[in-house]
């Protein structure tokens, strides 16, 4: 989900350079990693350190992610995704580093898209989105920053437990039996 908000604006309105690729450096606190008792992923394990797991072409969301955004008008490029296990309890913090055509052109597709989302937020140029800002809450937030000539770089922020699966779940259920989105959440 936090990929797939950093990217959607850009796919749908058709932003991205050809052929460049979508790179995906996320990070996810030891509730991401699942129930399954693993030795890797205790706390104690994962307290003071900072791994990598299941990167390349190979994390089980990629193949999601790629269908949602073949949907959407599709990719050119390669989708580089780069999982990590953060020594936190929960929360999952992808920074994307794309290229664009046009770097005010990108600011407004994020802000058409999301501009009266309730759950979604933009930050304002020159803020940059944290757990801080989301931890145990219903809420995703992006910041977008200039890196370069064409290089945007997105930091999406979403609480694994709560807007990467409990909460996302009651607001598709409150969307697909038009009920208020937030019924529930908010």
């Amino acid at each position: 989900t936090a990929t797939l908000l950093a990217i959607s604006p850009l796919v749908r309105a058709n932003l991205l350079i050809p052929g460049t690729p979508l790179i995906v450096d996320a990070k996810s606190g030891v509730s991401g990693a699942g129930r399954t008792p693993k030795q890797n992923i205790l706390f104690c394990e994962v307290q003071g350190n900072f791994s990598p797991y299941n990167i390349g072409h190979t994390h089980r969301h990629v193949a999601e992610i790629e269908q949602v955004l073949a949907a959407q008008g599709g990719i050119t490029g390669p989708l580089v995704f780069s999982p990590h296990l953060l020594p936190t309890d929960r929360g999952i913090l992808a920074t994307v580093y794309v290229q664009v055509h046009d770097m005010d052109a990108a600011r407004a597709a994020f802000t058409n898209l999301y501009d009266g989302e309730p759950l979604v937020h933009v930050l304002p140029p020159g803020e940059l989105a944290t757990l801080g800002h989301i931890v145990r809450t219903p809420h995703a937030m992006l910041s977008l920053t200039p890196g370069g000539e064409n290089v945007l770089i997105i930091v999406s922020v979403l609480d694994n437990l709560l807007k990467g699966a409990a909460s996302q779940a009651v607001q598709n259920f409150n969307l697909m039996y038009n009920l208020p989105e937030t019924s529930g959440l908010l």
